[in-house]
């Protein structure tokens, strides 16, 4: 399990870019890019090298943090997975390159994608002293245009990409990404009932295709939630100083709301239940919410059974929950 923090090389890189960078100019650029994306724009609205930064600043800790916890939920259910090239699709600053290598020291070639060339260009620079990303391929040009022309890859990434294109594109890039995965695809996307439809539009679709879900599914079943419910879980991460200051925050964390979804080519090993909300830890009992092969149940693990008690005041939001069979 990798942490959802920074690694070492990626924060120092970032630390040495902030030197003589105004914070004051990052949290307005960042705020902008920000209101931007809200609105529906894309990373056209990152034109420059300062833009790139100041995004970057404030939104690589929460994505990586995101992407960190998705590649845990896959590599607990299929631990074999050993991929040995990459391909993450709309890549950025390359933020889930950097999760995947801490996730995978199979790792050996990666291949990133980005129509923005500013960001691409951030992404380099960030990489140029680390031991595993340095040699990474940066390819430019849109996701949906270029992905044809790229090779296939063991695992392909797309955090908060589709998001950025319309509902006819969105289907094409699932499938055009699916064709380019040899063992996994892995699509991460805000927490958001948007975000979660459109996660499962593209799981109906690639489940159609042959695709198995390992996470956080347990199943390929349609979603049992009801609306206005959907499923999304949460990372918390630790705020740096900077970090503050560029987000105009006060607390000393963030909490990244997330939904992704992780497919296969074959069916996983095994199956595991899933956690879909804070668990209610109560004197009496432990009540929570599990998704299972046979869809939402309600849980209440009694006080009195010490030992399911223990292991269930472990259990946290989007945690995998194995069978005791």
């Amino acid at each position: 399990m990798i942490s959802p923090t920074l690694p070492a090389e990626l924060k120092a890189a970032l630390d040495g870019k902030l030197q003589g960078f105004s914070r004051t100019d990052a949290a307005q650029r960042s705020q902008k890019i920000s209101t931007a994306y809200r609105a529906g724009g894309t990373s056209g609205t990152i034109k420059s090298a300062a833009d790139a930064l100041a995004y970057a600043l404030a939104r690589m800790p929460a994505t990586y943090a995101a992407v960190a916890a998705s590649l845990n939920a896959l590599t607990e259910i299929a631990p074999d997975l050993a991929p040995e090239t990459l391909l993450d699709v709309g890549a950025g600053p390359g933020t889930a390159s950097w999760a995947a290598a801490e996730a995978f020291p199979s790792l050996r070639d990666f291949t990133l994608l980005d129509a923005n060339a500013t960001l691409s260009r951030l992404a380099l620079e960030l990489a140029r002293d680390s031991t595993r990303l340095a040699d990474f391929r940066y390819l430019p040009g849109d996701a949906g245009g270029n992905l044809a022309e790229v090779s296939q890859a063991d695992l392909v990434i797309a955090s908060y990409v589709i998001n950025e294109l319309d509902e006819a594109d969105q289907r094409k890039l699932a499938e055009a990404m699916w064709a380019k995965a040899r063992h996994a695809l892995v699509v991460i996307e805000p927490g958001t009932p948007a975000g979660y439809a459109r996660s499962l539009a593209l799981r109906q679709q690639l489940i159609a295709a042959g695709a198995f879900v390992a996470a956080p599914c347990p199943h390929e079943k349609p979603c049992p939630l009801i609306a206005p419910d959907w499923c999304h879980f949460s990372q918390r991460l630790p705020r740096s100083q900077a970090h503050r200051q560029i987000k105009g925050a006060e607390v000393p964390f963030e909490d990244e709301r997330f939904i992704y979804v992780a497919l296969t080519r074959t069916p996983p090993a095994k199956r595991a239940a899933r956690v879909l909300a804070p668990p209610d830890v109560g004197k009496a009992e432990i009540a929570a919410k599990l998704c299972t092969e046979d869809g939402v149940a309600p849980v209440k693990v009694p006080r009195r059974d010490k030992a399911a008690y223990a292991g269930a005041r472990r259990w946290r939001w989007g945690d995998a929950v194995m069978s005791e069979s």
